[in-house]
């Protein structure tokens, strides 16, 4: 009998809802333990890390998008203990910034300027790197896979490659098979993709039950079998 070998998925949610989920609300009701063991078919998933953040008044024009992040939040909750949700920070500014397409201002001679609101998520990427490296040192798993396509965290990856001894790996949250060739250059023990078929293949029931009641897929979340595909091969 072959025993598989086990790994951790860490995801950088902002990552994985820009760049595969923003568009395509009938894919937004992702089960995550079920997202990374058709991620990872050959292994066996021993934790989930989802990295994200709350939805703060002024981030989006729709004002109900807070509210169908509340109840997403309360549906992963029933893939716990396996999944952990480590919540960090929006940080929203108003900045004077260079307009597009770029002018010159004859009088200042420099760049004329706007003033725009700023949203960033804070503190995931530092969070998911910290994660990584203490479950490394444990080790927790033979497999260390993180889902982002930020090179901000080659660092970490070479940290529990190179210096822990372990095995990475790298999923790319991408509409095609590019990802970053920094990432790529920390020689992960195995890569991947996310493509439309994994994600149609993830999705929680559309009715759970949890310790307070009855939770509902968001009726703007519904499935949608017409929508656009991703490019690229599949994962397999």
């Amino acid at each position: 009998m072959t025993t598989r070998a086990t790994a951790i998925l860490y995801i950088d949610g902002f990552n994985l809802y820009r760049r595969c989920l923003e568009k395509f609300p009938e894919l937004k009701w992702l089960d995550l333990v079920a997202f990374a063991q058709n991620l990872l078919p050959d292994h066996e998933i021993v934790r989930v890390h989802y990295f994200t953040a709350r939805v703060r008044p002024g981030a989006s024009p729709d004002r109900q998008v807070s509210q169908r992040q509340d109840i997403y939040l309360r549906a992963l909750r029933t893939l716990e203990p396996l999944l952990k949700i480590h919540f960090e920070h929006f940080r929203i500014d108003t900045r004077s910034m260079p307009a597009v397409p770029v002018e010159v201002d004859r009088e200042t001679g420099q760049y004329r300027r706007v003033r725009v609101k700023k949203i960033e998520e804070k503190g995931s990427d530092v969070n998911l790197a910290v994660r990584m490296i203490a479950d490394a040192h444990v080790p927790h798993a033979d497999y260390f896979v993180m889902l982002t396509n930020d090179s901000d965290q080659v660092g970490t990856l070479r940290a529990v490659k190179q210096e822990l001894g372990r095995k990475t790996g790298i999923i790319f949250p991408m509409e095609s098979a590019r990802g970053s060739k920094e990432l790529m250059h920390t020689e992960p023990d195995l890569t991947g993709f996310v493509t439309r078929e994994v994600l149609e293949r993830s999705q929680l029931a559309d009715v759970l039950d949890d310790v307070h009641g009855i939770v509902h897929r968001p009726p703007t979340w519904a499935r949608n079998s017409e929508g656009p595909s991703f490019l690229g091969p599949s994962n397999r």
